[in-house]
């Protein structure tokens, strides 16, 4: 059993409890439920392309940064210019939380993405209750069907999807409900790490979609190298996390990038 293996079975034991502790019914009733979502991909087009990530600690690297604290985090990505926000929401895992994500989103009016292993149309309405405007759908984690089911209704709800994918088979679950297309350059299975896999895979992704390179980059170098790939957005985490001021991390990058 792979890790990834072990976090969806979790997964699904937390979706059955919080299917039976509150109902969408009562998820719909929440006052960022009406809350209408921003476009990500005029985010991505219109700002630097840099989704930052807020990520307490993960299965490989253990804990990040247990100091910081999401708003505050979030404040800093938006001086610095990021063109959305990331924050992980699996607590088992990534040590997230949805106060976490709903604390950024009272402190900050970016598009921020739900980063979680979504499996089930419960999660979608739990996104948009707290506050968040765009989901990931790992393709590693669904079958095709499941992945235009789940991104079909994202759509219905007025949610963002950011389609992840890792190999060329998974390049099926492209579908028209999707905004952005990542590739993860982090192997699930292993958490081996290559921006190799971002750029075998770009050409492969229709140009209707905004191409998005995830994990492993760790200076502006390989943005700008991406960049000739045709990716527009870069979601990264540890880099920004591992350090004391992630907001001010994020800025000189940033700053770095655009000179």
């Amino acid at each position: 059993m792979t890790i990834l293996d072990k976090i969806n079975a979790n997964k699904l034991r937390e979706i059955d409890a919080a299917k039976a502790n509150v109902s969408i019914a009562e998820l719909e009733k929440a006052v960022l439920f009406e809350r209408e979502c921003p476009s990500l991909k005029k985010a991505i087009i219109e700002k630097s392309g840099i989704i930052a990530e807020f990520k307490r600690q993960s299965p490989s690297k253990g804990i990040i940064n247990g100091v910081v604290n999401s708003a505050e985090v979030a404040k800093g990505y938006e001086v610095a210019g990021v063109s959305a926000m990331s924050c992980l929401t699996d607590k088992e895992y990534f040590g997230g939380t949805f106060d976490d994500l709903k604390a950024a989103r009272a402190a900050v009016d970016l598009p921020i993405l739900r980063k979680d292993f979504m499996l089930d149309e419960y999660q979608l309405y739990e996104a948009k209750s707290i506050g968040a405007d765009i989901v990931l759908l790992i393709a590693s984690s669904l079958t095709v069907q499941k992945t235009i089911e789940l991104a079909r209704k994202s759509k219905e709800l007025g949610l963002n999807v950011l389609l992840e994918i890792h190999n060329y088979e998974e390049l099926n679950h492209i579908n028209q409900y999707c905004d952005a297309v990542g590739v993860n350059n982090r192997n699930l299975k292993t958490f081996e790490v290559s921006t190799a896999v971002s750029k075998e895979l770009a050409h492969k992704i229709p140009s209707e979609f905004v191409k998005v390179s995830e994990s492993g980059i760790s200076n502006v170098g390989a943005i700008k190298e991406l960049k000739t790939y045709g990716y527009q957005g870069f979601l990264i985490g540890e880099n920004f996390m591992k350090t004391d001021n992630p907001g001010k991390s994020c800025e000189d990058f940033i700053n770095e990038l655009e000179s």
